[in-house]
C-alpha cells in the first residue's frame, strides 16, 4: 500500500531544465564547446559532475578544470531559477493533495543539493518535504536507484510502499530500479517516447492525478 510519495525537482515540479540548458551551452562556451538544444538534452537528468564529465570526454578543453566549468554550471542555473524560473502546472495541487492525505512526502533530486535548497525555498515549498535527497551524494547518479533509496530510507519507508514521480526516462528508470510505482509527466515533445511504457501512470499534468489513479497502486 502506497503510503510515501517521493518526487523529482527539475521538469516535474519547477520548469527549470530549459534554464539548465541555457546555463551549459553558456559555460560549455567559455571552454569551446558549442553545444545545440539536442545534444544538450542527451545528459538531461543526469548529475552536473556526470554531465561535464560526457562533454570532456568528446571535446577534451583544458583551459579550465571539470571541477570549474561544474562549478560555474550549478551557479548559473541557481542564479537563472532564481531570477526568472518558474513552477510546472499542478506543482500546489500536487503537494497539497498528498499532505492532505497525510502521505510522507520526499524530494529526490540529480540536482546538487545547494541548488535543491534555494529552488525550493525560492518557491517556499520545503515545508512540504520531510525529507530532501540529492544524488550528489550517492555512488551512482539516475538512472542508478540509489538516491530514490536514500529518501526512502530518510523517510522511514518501504521502497515498495512509495511513488515516484518523474518526467524524464532517466528518472523513471530509478524510481523503477528502487522497485517503486512511478507515474511519469513528460515534457509535451516527449510524451510519445515508447519508453515511457515502463511507467506505471502517464500523466500530461501534476494537475491531472486524482483519486482514481491513486487507487490503481
Amino acid at each position: 500500500m502506497i503510503n510515501t510519495v517521493i518526487f523529482d525537482m527539475d521538469g516535474l515540479l519547477i520548469d527549470s531544465e530549459p534554464l539548465w540548458g541555457i546555463a551549459m551551452r553558456e559555460v560549455f562556451a567559455t571552454v569551446g564547446v558549442e553545444l545545440s538544444a539536442e545534444l544538450t538534452s542527451l545528459t538531461t537528468g543526469l548529475r552536473t559532475v556526470e554531465v561535464v564529465d560526457y562533454w570532456h570526454d568528446h571535446f577534451k578543453w583544458n583551459n579550465k578544470s571539470k571541477e570549474q566549468v561544474t562549478t560555474e554550471i550549478i551557479d548559473a542555473v541557481t542564479a537563472k531559477i532564481v531570477a526568472q524560473g518558474s513552477v510546472m502546472d499542478g506543482l500546489h495541487y500536487i503537494l497539497e493533495y498528498f499532505r492532505g492525505k497525510d502521505y510522507k512526502l520526499g524530494l529526490a533530486s540529480s540536482s546538487p543539493m545547494r541548488l535543491i535548497q534555494a529552488a525550493i525555498n525560492h518557491f517556499d515549498i520545503q515545508p512540504y518535504f520531510h525529507a530532501v535527497s540529492s544524488a550528489e551524494f550517492e555512488s551512482h547518479g539516475k538512472p542508478h536507484p540509489a538516491v530514490y533509496l536514500a529518501c526512502a530510507s530518510a523517510l522511514n519507508s518501504n521502497p515498495l510502499n512509495c511513488l515516484a514521480f518523474e518526467d524524464s526516462v532517466t528518472g523513471m528508470i530509478a524510481g523503477k530500479a528502487a522497485r517503486m510505482k512511478v507515474a511519469v509527466v513528460p515534457e509535451a515533445h516527449n510524451r510519445n517516447d515508447k519508453r515511457y511504457a515502463l511507467a506505471d501512470l502517464k500523466l500530461d499534468s501534476l494537475r491531472d492525478f486524482t483519486d482514481a489513479h491513486l487507487a490503481q497502486f
